[in-house]
Protein backbone atom coordinates (compact mmCIF):
# COMPACT_ATOMS: atom_id res chain seq x y z
CA UNK A 1 0.00 0.00 0.00
CA UNK A 2 3.12 2.42 1.42
CA UNK A 3 4.58 1.64 -2.72
CA UNK A 4 1.45 3.00 -3.93
CA UNK A 5 1.43 6.28 -1.93
CA UNK A 6 5.14 6.79 -3.00
CA UNK A 7 3.80 6.65 -6.61
CA UNK A 8 0.91 9.16 -5.83
CA UNK A 9 3.53 11.56 -4.49
CA UNK A 10 5.63 11.46 -7.27
CA UNK A 11 3.16 11.95 -9.60
CA UNK A 12 2.12 14.82 -7.67
CA UNK A 13 5.36 16.43 -7.95
CA UNK A 14 5.25 16.37 -11.46
CA UNK A 15 1.72 17.38 -11.71
CA UNK A 16 3.20 20.51 -10.24
CA UNK A 17 5.88 20.63 -12.39
CA UNK A 18 3.50 20.83 -15.35
CA UNK A 19 1.19 23.32 -13.62
CA UNK A 20 4.27 25.68 -12.96
CA UNK A 21 5.28 25.52 -16.38
CA UNK A 22 2.07 26.31 -17.88
CA UNK A 23 1.74 29.44 -14.97
CA UNK A 24 5.26 30.45 -16.20
CA UNK A 25 3.48 30.38 -19.98
CA UNK A 26 0.64 32.41 -18.67
CA UNK A 27 3.36 34.80 -16.80
CA UNK A 28 4.85 35.28 -20.92
CA UNK A 29 1.39 35.84 -22.02
CA UNK A 30 0.55 38.36 -19.31
CA UNK A 31 3.64 40.28 -19.85
CA UNK A 32 2.76 40.45 -23.80
CA UNK A 33 -0.83 41.94 -22.47
CA UNK A 34 0.64 44.51 -20.67
CA UNK A 35 3.48 45.66 -22.84
CA UNK A 36 0.92 45.55 -25.59
CA UNK A 37 -0.89 49.77 -25.79
CA UNK A 38 -3.67 47.55 -28.01
CA UNK A 39 -4.35 44.75 -25.81
CA UNK A 40 -7.89 44.66 -24.45
CA UNK A 41 -8.62 44.65 -20.09
CA UNK A 42 -10.82 41.30 -20.35
CA UNK A 43 -7.48 39.73 -22.09
CA UNK A 44 -5.83 40.60 -18.81
CA UNK A 45 -8.38 39.78 -16.63
CA UNK A 46 -8.75 36.11 -18.31
CA UNK A 47 -5.27 35.72 -18.10
CA UNK A 48 -5.60 36.39 -14.07
CA UNK A 49 -8.05 34.34 -13.53
CA UNK A 50 -6.41 31.27 -15.46
CA UNK A 51 -3.86 31.83 -13.37
CA UNK A 52 -6.09 31.77 -10.23
CA UNK A 53 -7.56 28.77 -11.36
CA UNK A 54 -3.56 27.51 -11.66
CA UNK A 55 -2.32 28.19 -8.47
CA UNK A 56 -5.82 26.91 -6.42
CA UNK A 57 -4.62 23.63 -8.23
CA UNK A 58 -0.83 24.07 -6.55
CA UNK A 59 -2.38 25.16 -3.05
CA UNK A 60 -4.65 21.71 -3.63
CA UNK A 61 -1.86 19.50 -4.55
CA UNK A 62 0.51 20.75 -1.93
CA UNK A 63 -1.92 20.24 0.93
CA UNK A 64 -2.70 16.69 -0.40
CA UNK A 65 1.34 15.89 -0.65
CA UNK A 66 1.56 16.84 3.07
CA UNK A 67 -1.40 14.95 3.93
CA UNK A 68 -0.01 11.82 2.22
CA UNK A 69 3.47 12.61 3.02
CA UNK A 70 2.40 11.89 6.84
CA UNK A 71 0.99 8.87 6.20
CA UNK A 72 4.24 7.48 4.24
CA UNK A 73 7.26 9.25 6.24
CA UNK A 74 8.21 6.75 8.41
CA UNK A 75 7.83 3.73 5.75
CA UNK A 76 10.29 5.98 3.34
CA UNK A 77 12.68 6.55 6.49
CA UNK A 78 12.82 2.36 7.43
CA UNK A 79 12.91 1.36 3.83
CA UNK A 80 15.32 4.43 2.48
CA UNK A 81 16.85 1.67 0.15
CA UNK A 82 13.98 -0.12 -0.97
CA UNK A 83 12.67 3.29 -2.49
CA UNK A 84 15.67 4.80 -3.49
CA UNK A 85 14.96 5.29 -7.45
CA UNK A 86 11.72 6.85 -6.21
CA UNK A 87 12.94 9.00 -3.74
CA UNK A 88 15.78 10.51 -6.13
CA UNK A 89 13.47 10.82 -8.60
CA UNK A 90 11.31 12.98 -6.08
CA UNK A 91 14.24 15.00 -5.20
CA UNK A 92 14.84 15.91 -8.84
CA UNK A 93 11.54 16.58 -8.96
CA UNK A 94 11.34 19.50 -5.93
CA UNK A 95 14.51 20.76 -7.02
CA UNK A 96 12.84 21.65 -10.65
CA UNK A 97 10.00 22.91 -8.56
CA UNK A 98 12.27 25.23 -6.89
CA UNK A 99 13.94 26.32 -10.04
CA UNK A 100 10.63 27.27 -12.04
CA UNK A 101 8.89 28.18 -8.66
CA UNK A 102 11.91 30.98 -8.38
CA UNK A 103 11.20 31.68 -12.11
CA UNK A 104 7.53 32.86 -11.49
CA UNK A 105 8.49 35.17 -8.54
CA UNK A 106 11.05 36.66 -11.44
CA UNK A 107 8.27 36.91 -13.85
CA UNK A 108 5.28 38.09 -11.59
CA UNK A 109 7.43 40.90 -10.09
CA UNK A 110 8.47 42.04 -13.80
CA UNK A 111 4.93 41.84 -14.04
CA UNK A 112 3.73 43.90 -11.37
CA UNK A 113 6.06 46.84 -12.27
CA UNK A 114 4.73 46.99 -15.75
CA UNK A 115 0.77 46.51 -14.30
CA UNK A 116 1.87 49.38 -12.14
CA UNK A 117 3.54 51.42 -15.21
CA UNK A 118 0.42 50.59 -17.26
CA UNK A 119 -2.30 51.01 -14.67
CA UNK A 120 -0.71 54.90 -14.12
CA UNK A 121 -0.86 55.59 -17.40
CA UNK A 122 -4.76 54.57 -17.96
CA UNK A 123 -5.42 56.98 -14.75
CA UNK A 124 -3.56 59.73 -16.51
CA UNK A 125 -5.69 59.49 -19.52
CA UNK A 126 -9.10 59.15 -17.62
CA UNK A 127 -7.47 62.14 -15.84
CA UNK A 128 -7.33 63.97 -19.10
CA UNK A 129 -10.89 62.87 -20.29
CA UNK A 130 -12.20 64.22 -16.74
CA UNK A 131 -10.48 67.09 -17.22
CA UNK A 132 -11.47 67.73 -21.07
CA UNK A 133 -15.51 66.74 -20.17
CA UNK A 134 -15.07 70.00 -17.97
CA UNK A 135 -13.67 72.18 -20.29
CA UNK A 136 -16.33 71.20 -22.89
CA UNK A 137 -18.98 71.39 -20.09
CA UNK A 138 -17.37 75.44 -19.04
CA UNK A 139 -17.43 76.38 -22.62
CA UNK A 140 -20.51 75.15 -23.47
CA UNK A 141 -22.04 76.89 -20.28
CA UNK A 142 -20.30 80.21 -21.29
CA UNK A 143 -21.36 80.03 -24.83
CA UNK A 144 -25.19 79.75 -23.74
CA UNK A 145 -24.59 82.76 -21.25
CA UNK A 146 -22.84 84.59 -24.28
CA UNK A 147 -26.32 84.90 -26.46
CA UNK A 148 -28.17 86.22 -23.25
CA UNK A 149 -28.28 89.97 -22.84
CA UNK A 150 -30.01 91.94 -19.88
CA UNK A 151 -33.13 93.97 -20.68
CA UNK A 152 -32.09 97.46 -21.40
CA UNK A 153 -34.69 99.39 -21.88
CA UNK A 154 -36.76 97.90 -18.65
CA UNK A 155 -38.49 100.20 -16.68
CA UNK A 156 -38.83 99.07 -13.27
CA UNK A 157 -40.68 102.09 -11.72
CA UNK A 158 -43.96 100.26 -13.02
Amino acid sequence: MEENYIIILRESLEKKVRILKDIIRRNEEQKDILEDDNAAADEFERNVDEKERLVQQIVDLDAGFEELFKKVEKELSVNREKYASEIKRMQDLIREITDLSAKVQSQEKVNRDLATIKFAGIKKQVKKVRQSQKAVSAYYTNMSRANYYDPQFFDSNK
